[in-house]
Order: C-alpha cells, then structure tokens, then sequence
C-alpha cells in the first residue's frame, strides 16, 4: 500500500511539473494559458495527497474558477477581434541582453537552491517520503528563471502564479498539517488572485493605450517612444 502511494505521488509530481513547464515555457499563449487549468487541478490533488482537503477546495475554486479567467481575459478571448492579443509570443531579445537574463535566471535559481538547503532539515514533511515538494522546488526555480527571462506581461503572470504554488509547497512542507500554516497558504492563495486579477486589469488598460509593444514591459514602451 505505502509503494502504491508513492508511486502515485510520482506521477501526481510528474504531472504537476509538466503542467507548469507548459504554462512558463509554451509560446502559444492560449495554450500555456489552457495548461494552467490543468496546473491548477494537479495542485488541488497535491493539497489532497499532503492531508489539505481544505486548501484543495481552495485551489480548485480560487485557482481554477478565479485566477484562470483572469489570463484569458488579458488575453481578450471574449473581446472584439481588434481588441484581442496575439495568440503567440514572438517576442525575441537581441543575444547580449538574452545571455543576460540567462545568467540573471541562473542566479535566482542557484538562490534557489542554496535556500531550499537550509529549510529541507526543518521540514515536518521529509521531501524524500513526499515528491511534491521537490516539485515545488523546481517550480519555484522554473518560475523565477521565466520571470527573468519573458519580457512579455502575459507569461510574467503566469511564471508569478507557478513561483506562487510552488512556494505553498514548501511551506506546506514546512507547517505540515498545522491549521495555522494551511490558514496562511490560503491567504496566499486569495492575494496570489487578487495580483493575477490586478495583473490582467492593467495588461488590458496598456494593450488599449500602447498596443503590442506595451506587452513587452516598460522596456518595451520606452523602445516604442525612441
């Protein structure tokens, strides 16, 4: 019985992993926007497999009800042709300032790491009995290293939605089946909606005044002006 458990929580971590690998890295922005939907599922059945029925509740409503409408609609899929956003990301940096972001995406996930080292040993959930949470880590260090290197604001939500989950996990890890712990992941959870929806306000606002180049970033605008 122990085997087949973890054996799912194997394939749960492997899922949950390829999910949001699509969703930072997938150029096709319906797509990787598609594929947090199925993220977000795999996070509610990680909540489940970790003893957290009560925040797999949340993630399913918050994440999949709240925080996924929020992308499609900086996207502008329900608004007029004119007004809806590429569907790709075609976006490409001069090689000077993508060996940069490189080296900068590095960093953070050699931060990562060096982080990660010191909290392992005070984790109540061994991440070697639970392979969520080495999940988490590469998610985190995935996320971060995507933040660095996307100028485009669409996928910079999504990368800040994955560091998200994958910061829960570990203080998941850290707390445990501690109430007070899963109470303030679920606080995370609601203001992690609240900047998504924030986010996509503002992407739409910027769309409407500066058109695509506005997607870019403030980079992107003061290029637009020169």
């Amino acid at each position: 019985m122990i085997a087949s458990v973890d054996l799912i929580e194997v394939v749960l971590a492997l899922c949950l992993l390829t999910a949001a690998l699509f969703c930072l890295f997938d150029r096709h922005l319906l797509r990787a926007c598609g594929f947090f939907v199925a993220f977000t599922l795999c996070m509610a059945l990680a909540w489940l497999t970790l003893a957290a029925p009560w925040l797999a509740l949340m993630e399913g409503f918050i994440g999949a009800l709240l925080t996924t409408p929020c992308f499609f609609y900086a996207l502008g899929v329900l608004a007029p042709a004119s007004d809806t956003l590429p569907p790709h990301d075609h976006f490409k940096e001069p090689r000077l300032r993508g060996v940069m972001r490189t080296l900068l995406a590095l960093a953070w996930c050699l931060m990562v790491g060096a982080v990660v080292r010191f909290i392992f040993p005070a984790m109540v959930y061994s991440p070697t009995e639970h392979p969520l949470l080495l999940a988490g880590v590469v998610m985190v260090a995935a996320a971060m290293g995507a933040f660095a290197w996307h100028r485009h604001l669409v996928r910079r939500l999504l990368a800040f939605n994955v560091l998200g989950s994958g910061v829960f996990l570990l203080l998941a890890g850290l707390a445990g089946a501690d109430p007070q712990g899963q109470a303030l992941i679920t606080t995370g959870l609601v203001v992690a909606w609240l900047g998504s929806l924030l986010g996509a306000l503002v992407i739409r606002k910027l769309y409407r005044l500066e058109g695509e180049n506005a997607l870019l970033g403030s980079r992107g605008l003061e290029e637009t002006r020169q």
